[in-house]
């Protein structure tokens, strides 16, 4: 057991896989400040301000999944070479375009669900609560962005 009372190897289970999400949370969070960077058209007051709020909140994310790594007993990726290797997300290729900018977000946070849900399946089977609780969190944020999302996209 370590310190906190998970199975080591749960535990180092747990920080491969949140490490695999630190990484796509990287990716995402640089390609969400490029959208608010560079947005035009008709929207742009509304989706710059959006985009503002989501980067700040992935920020905020980014910190804790890898605080929670640290808190397992192990080290978080910083390397952002690394991220690009390991991540789902790739790096944007257009920035400007806001409905192409949402759409793009959709899928991030889609593919962050999934994962998501994968880590609070075995963060509940090792006991983890932290991470469980962690998950969950960010699970139900999630679905609700994803609904006002595509209420945007009149999708």
């Amino acid at each position: 057991m370590n310190r906190i009372g998970i199975e080591k190897q749960k535990a180092q289970d747990l920080s491969v896989m949140l490490n695999d999400l630190l990484a796509n949370y990287q990716v995402f969070y640089t390609n969400v400040r490029g959208f608010h960077w560079n947005i035009k058209g008709e929207k742009f007051f509304e989706l710059h301000v959006k985009f503002e709020e989501l980067y700040n909140d992935l920020n905020l994310k980014i910190d804790e999944i890898a605080e929670r790594i640290l808190t397992l007993g192990f080290e978080p990726e910083y390397r952002f070479t690394q991220y690009l290797k390991q991540s789902e997300i790739e790096e944007a290729t257009q920035t400007s375009d806001g409905l192409k900018n949402v759409e793009s977000i959709l899928e991030g946070l889609s593919l962050f669900i999934s994962k998501q849900r994968v880590i609070l399946d075995k963060s509940g089977d090792a006991d983890d609560e932290g991470t469980n609780g962690l998950m969950s969190d960010y699970i139900r944020e999630q679905e609700k962005a994803i609904w006002m999302y595509s209420a945007f996209l009149n999708k």
